[in-house]
């Protein structure tokens, strides 16, 4: 026993160690890679031929790459809910419609009962109808109210288990979306316009002081310039500091105690609360810390659509946002940053763009975009065939799920033959 113990000790260092250079190397490809994207969408794309900017911006347009960070930036708080604790939740898209919608009310003239407005280091002109607070507020505002909602949402519920509390999410992710399609009047009040949708946003500025922008070799950037809905650019950046945020998080909540405690939990229940885990409370914390990521999500989708409409809140969303996280690698935040930036690219520019070449090709008129779901789910049939962990899965998943299978004597003599 004694030989054993300075192995242990000494082990766990070099683990960690080896995690964390693993860490970094991830965050250093992360960091580069957003950098040479905004670098290349700023100076090189517009010196390109007038060919092969045609089909840099057909193929993989900057709109469609914001669009993606806010599937990242979900995914991310969905990871930690399904990939650290285990709980299957089929209902986050709720968290990312409250998000939305508090960006609504907080950015744009529709409260117009306050007729003088109410303006806190907003971008948005003067003398205005309503409620104008500037979008870093925002996010904040948004991601405490949903982490809120998952506390309250959750402390009834967690309880349950397995298909249940999958059943129980489900039902609060249909509730929160028709509740914004009929809140159009309560009790007289009209709190989210229906299905007609809360539209325009305030512009957001990257920061409520300093010089409006800065020149650098040929190109503006903005400093507290109002982006318009055509900034795309500018945008960028402000998603990307949005999801590094959420990246940083998670990664030192996963390798804290509430990580290890969410981990123990994922992989026995039981066991970990006899080891003394509080089940109850890192539960709600991997619901309101998901939560809180959602919100993040949902202001930023609508800042970045400059609207707000209940439709494109539905359920479908919640099943992309899990075959993200399962097709990325559950428990890995790299995998699952790759899972959703490739399924996003892929139906809202790739899918299409691909129908459009076939189309050209060979003459024919078929609608690819309507077969989305086809294709997401032969692949989703076809990993859980081949590589059930994810195109980057956790270590520790890896190992469980590519574990050789034992034989019936080896189950009966506890692994000696």
């Amino acid at each position: 026993m004694s030989l054993d113990t300075p192995k242990l000790t000494e082990s766990e260092p070099i683990r960690s160690d080896l995690s964390q250079s693993h860490t970094k190397r991830w965050a250093l490809w992360f960091s580069g890679i957003a950098l040479v994207v905004w670098l290349f969408y700023t100076f090189v794309l517009p010196l390109l031929g007038e060919q092969a900017g045609t089909f840099i911006r057909h193929w993989m347009p900057l709109g469609s790459i914001n669009e993606a960070l806010v599937w990242v930036i979900c995914a991310i708080g969905l990871n930690i809910v399904v990939g650290y604790a285990g709980l299957l939740d089929l209902g986050f898209v709720a968290f990312w419609a409250i998000g939305g919608y508090i960006a609504a009310w907080l950015m744009s003239t529709f409260f117009d009962q306050i007729s003088h407005g109410i303006y806190f280091l907003s971008a948005a002109p003067p003398n205005q109808h309503g409620i104008h607070i500037n979008w870093w507020l925002v996010l904040i505002i948004s991601g405490c109210v949903c982490a809120f909602a998952g506390i309250v949402i959750g402390a009834p519920t967690l309880r349950l288990k397995s298909d249940y509390l999958a059943l129980v999410t489900l039902g609060f992710g249909e509730i929160i979306p028709q509740f914004f399609v009929n809140g159009e009047n309560i009790f007289g009040f009209n709190l989210t316009n229906g299905v007609k949708g809360i539209s325009p946003l305030d512009n957001v500025s990257p920061l409520p002081f300093g010089p409006p922008a800065v020149s650098l070799g040929g190109a503006t950037i903005p400093i507290s310039q109002p982006l318009g809905p055509f900034d795309v650019g500018a945008k960028y950046v402000l998603f990307v500091l949005v999801a590094a945020f959420c990246i940083f998080v998670s990664l030192r909540l996963r390798e804290g105690r509430l990580g290890r405690a969410w981990l123990a939990i994922r992989e026995d229940e039981l066991a970990a609360s006899m080891m003394g885990v509080p089940l109850m409370q890192s539960k709600l914390a991997a619901y309101a810390v998901g939560a809180f990521m959602g919100g993040l999500g949902g202001v930023v989708y609508a800042v970045h659509n400059n609207s707000v409409f209940p439709d494109r809140f539905s359920f479908a969303i919640s099943i992309v946002l899990l075959a993200m996280v399962v097709l990325g690698g559950m428990g890995n935040v790299w995998g699952v940053i790759v899972g959703a930036l490739g399924l996003a690219w892929f139906n809202s520019t790739g899918l299409p763009q691909l129908g459009d070449s076939f189309n050209e090709q060979f003459g024919t008129d078929i609608n690819f975009p309507s077969y989305n779901y086809l294709v997401f789910g032969s692949i989703l049939v076809l990993m859980m065939l081949f590589r059930r962990e994810g195109i980057f899965p956790e270590a520790r998943t890896r190992q469980v799920l590519r574990e050789a299978e034992r034989s019936d004597a080896e189950e009966l003599d506890g692994g000696e033959v």
